[in-house]
């Protein structure tokens, strides 16, 4: 019974010590992504945190289970469907970089212009049609560049006076505000 037990700390322990490292690398990003998400600001963003923990605390439950799938997508998935449950919640943003945008469309936004997400993907965990995805993506980033034009709160700022096209300024913009790196963004890729 000695050795079963001893067995048994050994692995959670190693198991530990991988999801630590992986939070280590990906952790900055998730939360950059999460901060986006919530609109809220770098510095005041209890939303996102709240979120990023609850989402960490899942892939942990299932590590043990993770077999070719990729922790990083797994968590970032489970961000995504906190925040879209949620969101009805906390529509406003809170001055963040994408505080002009609705929760549906900050969602698509982030994860098909920041995350890179495919369409499909994003279709399936919203449960609406990929033409959906486009239009309010295509919707969203014409905001974006109106808010840009028009030097209104931080999406103007992060427009360039609108010479820059959308989808970069807000990544742009959305990397000075919540002061993401290339580091975490290369450690969680």
């Amino acid at each position: 019974m000695g050795r079963q037990s001893s067995e048994h700390d050994r692995e959670r322990a190693y198991r530990t010590r991988e999801f630590d490292a992986f939070v280590a690398g990906a952790a900055g990003r998730l939360l950059h992504t999460a901060t986006l998400l919530t609109a809220e600001t770098r510095g005041r963003n209890p939303y996102a945190r709240n979120l990023l923990t609850a989402s960490l605390a899942h892939t942990y439950a299932v590590w043990g289970r993770l077999r070719d799938e990729d922790p990083y997508d797994l968590t970032r998935r489970d961000l995504a469907a906190r925040f879209a449950r949620g969101a009805w919640r906390h529509h406003g943003g809170h001055g963040g970089v994408l505080s002009a945008l609705g929760p549906r469309e900050r969602l698509v936004v982030v994860l098909r212009l920041y995350e890179g997400v495919a369409e499909e993907q994003v279709a399936a965990l919203l449960g609406v049609s990929e033409a959906r995805v486009r239009a309010v993506c295509a919707r969203s980033v014409t905001a974006l560049r109106e808010a840009a034009r028009r030097g209104s709160g931080d999406a103007g700022a992060a427009g360039g006076g609108g010479t820059a096209g959308a989808a970069g300024a807000a990544g742009a913009a959305a990397h000075r505000e919540t002061g993401a790196g290339a580091g975490a963004a290369g450690a969680a890729a």
